[in-house]
């Protein structure tokens, strides 16, 4: 038995085929930055929280024993959904399939199901909430209702590369914030597995040697403090409170003075430098097929 409620919202009309992202979206620019990789940590601290995710997670995942691989291969895949083209069907694919058969107990004996619809949604809808809060703190280009209503619809066609059941996805951005509050008010809890994660930020992970381990320290300690900070203060407050969190207005002028120093940065470094692999490989791909196709448009006739 799942004990998954699925709050499934109003139906909406039948939606096209999934699309394969490409250039001109606005998660085509965003999505593969390495900043992406911090600003949107606070979407992994709410699936956590999810009592099916976190309980799943909890029993079967890798994230203790090898939480750098499990991240990189976790961030492989997401830059696969937005960058490989008909590969990021595929990947949906195979993400349902290598979910299908896990399910774990929890303390109460309560059987979760990763697949369940709700918590299938809210893996991928969580993610929307990270994508526009990090736009609004270290984006250079203003958080605009348009430009809001623009990230909600390639969400919904990112939704569909997942296959996520349809009547899980909101058919307004209106309708997504009433659906996320109501999720992280009613059904998310302070699960052990998002303490945990919080908490390996600034540790040296367990697979690195130990004589390795003493030179790390250092810098686990301060870049895992600096993820911690920014994944703390872009959650929910409902969410930090259920956690425990404290965040003070001088803690919220701080990350948006940093956000914009980041802001006013990342546009400046070279591709190569912005972008994780995946992406920018993706991003050359893409400006060389438009070279093609504008020489074969001029060619000799």
């Amino acid at each position: 038995m799942t004990t998954t409620t699925d709050h499934a919202l109003p139906a909406r009309p039948k939606d096209p085929e999934p699309k394969p992202f490409g250039p001109g979206s606005i998660l085509w620019d965003e999505i593969g930055l390495y900043l992406s990789a911090i600003a949107g940590n606070s979407a992994f601290i709410l699936q956590a929280m999810h009592p099916a995710i976190g309980t799943v997670v909890d029993k079967m995942s890798s994230f203790r024993t090898d939480p750098v691989g499990r991240a990189v291969r976790s961030f492989a895949s997401v830059q696969t959904w937005v960058y490989g083209g008909q590969t990021a069907i595929e990947e949906g694919r195979r993400l349902r399939e290598m979910h299908r058969p896990l399910s774990a107990v929890d303390e109460k004996g309560r059987r979760h199901h990763a697949l369940s619809a709700e918590p299938w949604a809210w893996v991928h809808l969580s993610g929307y909430y990270a994508t526009v809060t990090a736009s609004r703190y270290f984006s250079r280009t203003p958080m605009t209702l348009e430009r809001e209503r623009q990230i909600f619809e390639e969400f919904l066609n990112l939704g569909r590369i997942l296959q996520v059941p349809e009547r899980m996805l909101p058919r307004t951005v209106s309708d997504y914030w009433v659906y996320f509050d109501d999720m992280v008010t009613g059904t998310l809890v302070p699960h052990k597995v998002a303490h945990e994660v919080l908490e390996q930020m600034d540790e040296v992970p367990p697979t690195v040697p130990a004589w390795l381990r003493p030179l790390l320290v250092p810098f686990s300690l301060t870049g895992g403090r600096f993820a911690r900070f920014v994944t703390v203060g872009t959650l929910p407050e409902a969410a930090r409170r259920k956690l425990g969190l404290t965040w003070t207005p001088a803690d919220e002028r701080k990350l948006q003075a940093l956000g914009a120093a980041i802001g006013r940065t990342v546009p400046l470094l070279p591709e190569r430098l912005a972008y994780m692999p995946i992406a920018y490989r993706a991003r050359q791909a893409a400006r060389a097929h438009q070279r093609l196709q504008d020489a074969l448009a001029h060619r000799p006739r």
